[in-house]
C-alpha cells in the first residue's frame, strides 16, 4: 500500500486528488497539508512513502519543502511528485534540483497521475510527458545551484558509468540501456544504482540535472 500525502493550498484540489487516490486499492492517503510547512511536519509525522506537492504553496513553498523533506535523514525514503499549473514553470528545474522525483502538471488525466504515483514510489523518476526539451533549455540557461545530496560530478565515474549516466540523461530506462551497451537488464541497474550512490542522488531525475549540467551530456541545438 502505498502511503500518499497531498499537499496543496485549494481544498477543493486536495479532495479531487483526495477521491481519486482512495479510489485505487494500492493507494491510501495518510494526510493533507495546506501549506508547505505542513507538508514537511505531515510527511514526518503521518509516515507517507510519498508526497504529491504543489509549488506554489503559502508559509513555505513547494520548492523549499522537498528541499527539507529531502535533507531529512529520517525521511529519507519519502518520494517528492511536484505538480505545477504550466510545464513552463521556471521552478520546475529547481524543485527537481532540491530532491522531487519528477512532476506533472496539473490538467494530467487521473489515470497518469495514479501511474505517476506508482513510478515514483517504486523509485523512478517522471518527467510530464512533453516539456521535457524545454526542462533541459531551462537548465543550461537557469544559474546553477546545488543538487541536494550531490556529492560529485562524472569525473567521479568509470568510463562505463559516464555512458550510462549520458543514457540515463537522454531518457533510456535500464532495459534500454543493457540493450544499448550490451548489458543485462541487472548490470545496467546495478550500475545506474552504483552511480546515485557515487554522486549522491536521490533518484534519476536528480542524475538527469547533473549529466545536463556537468556538460556531460549537451541537447540538440547547443552544441558549439
Amino acid at each position: 500500500m502505498i502511503r500518499v500525502l497531498l499537499a496543496d493550498d485549494q481544498t477543493l484540489v486536495r479532495a479531487a486528488f483526495a477521491m481519486l487516490v482512495g479510489s485505487d486499492p494500492d493507494m491510501t492517503v495518510v494526510a493533507e497539508a495546506g501549506t508547505g510547512l505542513e507538508a514537511v511536519e505531515k510527511a514526518r509525522s503521518a509516515r507517507a512513502d510519498l508526497v504529491v506537492m504543489d509549488i506554489r504553496m503559502p508559509e513555505l513553498d513547494g520548492i523549499e519543502a522537498t528541499r527539507r523533506i529531502a535533507a531529512d535523514e529520517d525521511l529519507a525514503g519519502v518520494k517528492v511528485l511536484v505538480l505545477t499549473t504550466y510545464d513552463t514553470d521556471d521552478h520546475v528545474v529547481e524543485a527537481l534540483r532540491a530532491g522531487a522525483s519528477g512532476f506533472l502538471v496539473k490538467d494530467t488525466r487521473p489515470a497518469e497521475l495514479l501511474a505517476a504515483i506508482r513510478t515514483v514510489a517504486a523509485g523512478e523518476s517522471l518527467l510530464s510527458p512533453g516539456p521535457t526539451a524545454r526542462l533541459i533549455a531551462r537548465v543550461l540557461s537557469a544559474p546553477r545551484a546545488p543538487v541536494t545530496g550531490a556529492t560529485g560530478g562524472p569525473d567521479r565515474l568509470s568510463d562505463r558509468e559516464r555512458q550510462v549516466l549520458g543514457l540515463v540523461a537522454r531518457g533510456l530506462n535500464n532495459t534500454e540501456i543493457a540493450e544499448t551497451l550490451g548489458l543485462s537488464p541487472l548490470t545496467a541497474k546495478t550500475h545506474v544504482s552504483r552511480i546515485m550512490g557515487r554522486l549522491g542522488a536521490r533518484d534519476r531525475a536528480q542524475l538527469v540535472i547533473i549529466a545536463y549540467e556537468s556538460g556531460l551530456v549537451v541537447p540538440a541545438g547547443h552544441q558549439e
